[in-house]
């Protein structure tokens, strides 16, 4: 089982005040990849005292921490999700902004051969696919 993110605040030595705690549990339960906005209307049924800019400040916080990533998905808001050690991929539905996260061999061995075709040795890649679901 992963850290959830609250460990991972405190591993890093990040202040956990009620409304990080707050933010942090609802992020860890969280299985997509919500924006500030949507991350906002979560935690204010928790806490209504906390504010858009208190979740805001946080999200960069743990950012900057190494506790979050953010994604820039296109013709969207800053997503975010967890940092963790495994890697993935994430294939975007256009219309319903649905995010699915995908690990595939072949496309790994792939851009490894084209980095090694050109001279190079992968230390870092990200995949964004884009597409709309097909009618069955």
């Amino acid at each position: 089982m992963s850290e959830n993110i609250e460990q991972k605040c405190l591993a890093k030595g990040v202040k956990l005040t009620e409304q990080r705690k707050i933010i942090a549990k609802v992020m860890s339960q969280s299985n997509d990849h919500p924006d500030v906005d949507e991350l906002y209307n979560r935690v204010s049924k928790i806490d209504s005292k906390i504010s858009i800019a208190t979740v805001y400040r946080t999200v960069k916080l743990f950012e900057e921490s190494g506790i979050l990533t953010k994604h820039e998905f296109k013709g969207g808001k800053a997503r975010y999700e967890e940092l963790n050690e495994g890697h993935h991929d994430h294939l975007i539905d256009v219309k319903s902004g649905e995010i699915i996260e995908f690990v595939d061999d072949e496309i790994e061995k792939l851009q490894e051969k084209i980095a090694d075709k050109y001279g190079y040795q992968l230390v870092d890649h990200k995949l964004e696919l884009y597409g709309v679901k097909k009618k069955s």
